[in-house]
């Protein structure tokens, strides 16, 4: 493919010598990566010299980069074009396999048109299966579950009962999405067990990690809104609201019936008490505690407090052991001029 097809797909500008346009491009990869007829991509200036005796026979920028000696593609979002890129150099057309002999499908479930379905994956009584899905080997469907169009299931995949999956989802292997919600009622001197009857609604264009778990709910649902983004091995309580463009970074857990906004960020490891509420477009720093109401800002900490008094404190932190040498040196000074007197 020529750089001007390229350019053509990004909706990009190239900016080199008019030969520059007629360069074959035979794929994408990172700076470091790149080999001879590839493209890649500076999102960040530091970068320069990296760029510069890089292998690669292009390269996608924001803004134009004088004196660098190779053909730019100048576009709005380099990391974007160069997602754009990867898909089409790398990401071939999924054929439908059909249904293979060593899978379970009951006569009582629905499979849209070029549904695929490996072996060994169990599609119990009741589910349905939209168009084009693929539904990969070890893959359990329980009754009545809803799987959309275009859906991609890895291997080893637990999607329990009555669970609704929108269109265009991807679950990664080892995922657990219905799995009973962590209910107990203490009496009679043991935890009696809360019956988990509700389910879990996860919209259209979310992608779920590997290891992920998502409780159904102890009545109503769970929701994973539209365009989420799971990370591996986090945990999604029971009741718990998860807004639209919202991302989890890996190793989250979040208690029940909390109520997480479109557009949050949570970094790795954020752990959230339950009944929390987190504004929308808020971001959460790795490892931070949050409890209640968290109204819109970036934090970070344990307890949560803003981003900017957090580096301040841990700044303080580092230096107790020096503060706490200067107070006993000064309680010595003051007890030897009182003594004095």
């Amino acid at each position: 493919m020529k750089l001007k097809d390229i350019a053509e797909i990004i909706h990009g500008e190239i900016i080199g010598p008019p030969q520059a346009e007629d360069i074959e491009i035979t794929g994408a990869s990172g700076i470091s990566d790149a080999k001879e007829g590839d493209i890649t991509f500076l999102s960040d200036r530091k970068r320069l010299k990296e760029i510069a005796s890089s292998r690669a026979a292009a390269v996608l920028v924001k803004d134009f980069i004088e004196g660098l000696q190779k053909p730019q593609v100048k576009t709005g979002n380099p990391q974007y074009a160069f997602a754009k890129l990867l898909a089409h150099f790398h990401v071939k057309p999924r054929p439908c396999r059909g249904i293979s002999k060593n899978a379970f499908v009951s006569e009582k479930s629905s499979l849209g048109r070029n549904v695929s379905v490996y072996d060994f994956a169990y599609i119990s009584e009741g589910a349905k299966i939209g168009s084009q899905s693929v539904i990969h080997p070890g893959v359990f469907i329980g009754e009545d579950s809803v799987i959309g169009e275009e859906c991609l299931i890895y291997p080893n995949v637990t999607i329990r009962e009555g669970v609704t999956i929108g269109n265009r989802v991807i679950i990664h292997s080892g995922s657990v999405i219905g799995s009973d919600g962590f209910g107990y009622v203490y009496e009679e001197g043991a935890h009696q067990k809360i019956p988990q009857v509700g389910g879990v609604i996860i919209e259209d264009d979310v992608e779920i990690g590997a290891g992920v778990t998502i409780d159904r709910a102890t009545t109503g649902n769970t929701t994973i809104g539209r365009g989420a983004k799971i990370d591996n091995l986090v945990q999604v309580g029971h009741n718990v609201h998860i807004g639209r463009n919202v991302i989890l970074v890996a190793q989250v857990g979040i208690a029940g019936s909390s109520r997480i906004e479109d557009g949050v960020i949570l970094g790795g490891q954020v752990g959230v008490a339950d009944h929390a509420h987190v504004e929308s477009g808020t971001m959460v720093g790795a490892k931070s505690g949050v409890l209640g109401e968290v109204k819109r800002g970036i934090y970070s900490g344990v307890p949560l407090m803003p981003h900017r008094d957090w580096l301040k404190a841990t700044a303080v932190f580092a230096r107790l052991p020096e503060l706490k040498k200067k107070i006993e040196e000064l309680e010595k000074k003051i007890k030897a001029i009182e003594g004095g007197k």
